[in-house]
């Protein structure tokens, strides 16, 4: 049996037609049968836009999962109310070991902030680390934050891989830098390089989110979703991955 990793902007469950629908983000997420779930573009009390809502703990409950949350994004608030945050999130059927998050702080506060959330999961007698990014659009920092989320990825001694919305296609200088280390999971099962594409959700035409592994593990399958196309602006991707002499 081989382990699903799905990987998912999920615009803070605004969908094209403007509804805020967080069930159904979880109805898709469940659809998948996914193991564990990177998502992006998460709201924590973030604002009206929102409903002020927990997000990643609301699929969280929804789902029966396990979930950590990673911000990008902080804004300070009076005290006795919870920060305002926007970033990413795991959701997990396995047992989360150790997390940890990274905010990109390394560069100047252009635009919106970025991080790296780092998960440690226990998966069939291994420890598997999940890495969930979303990057930016400017050239310098999109290229500073993939240098960073790379060297993370190559100093972890268990299996591990990173995924999320890349704001890169496959014919980037970036993409081909980072699949020097590691395996792009659409092009090992796809070696034409072709499809795969999750942006935008109505009439996809660009490869904008990935899913990246090291040596230790393989991919069995992946596709992408077309459950319901309306529930955000990016489709959602999914992997079936596995150890490798396990």
């Amino acid at each position: 049996m081989g382990i699903k990793v799905l990987t998912f902007n999920i615009h803070h469950g605004k969908g094209l037609d403007k509804k805020l629908d967080l069930k159904r983000i979880s109805q898709i997420i469940k659809a998948s049968n996914a193991d564990i779930i990177g998502l992006n573009e998460v709201d924590r009390f973030f604002s009206k836009r929102s409903d002020f809502m927990d997000q990643a703990k609301f699929l969280a409950n929804e789902l029966k999962m396990e979930h950590v949350y990673g911000p990008a994004v902080t804004f300070e608030t009076s005290e006795g109310t919870p920060k305002r945050q926007f970033g990413n999130a795991v959701l997990t059927k396995w047992p989360i070991i150790d997390s940890r998050n990274h905010p990109f702080d390394f560069l100047p506060k252009i635009i919106e902030d970025r991080s790296l959330l780092e998960v440690k999961l226990g998966v069939k007698k291994h420890e598997l680390t999940v890495f969930v990014t979303h990057l930016s659009l400017a050239p310098f920092q999109h290229k500073k934050q993939s240098s960073f989320i790379l060297n993370k990825l190559l100093q972890t001694t268990d299996p591990a891989l990173v995924m999320g919305d890349w704001n890169m296609t496959p014919a980037s200088r970036t993409w081909k830098i980072v699949t020097q280390s590691l395996s792009d999971v659409w092009s090992e099962v796809n070696p034409q390089n072709q499809g795969g594409y999750t942006f935008p959700s109505k009439r996809p035409f660009r490869r904008l989110d990935y899913i990246f592994i090291k040596s230790k593990l393989s991919v069995e399958h992946c596709e992408v979703l077309n459950i319901e196309r309306e529930a955000s602006d990016h489709l959602p991707f999914l992997a079936t991955l596995d150890f490798i002499n396990e």
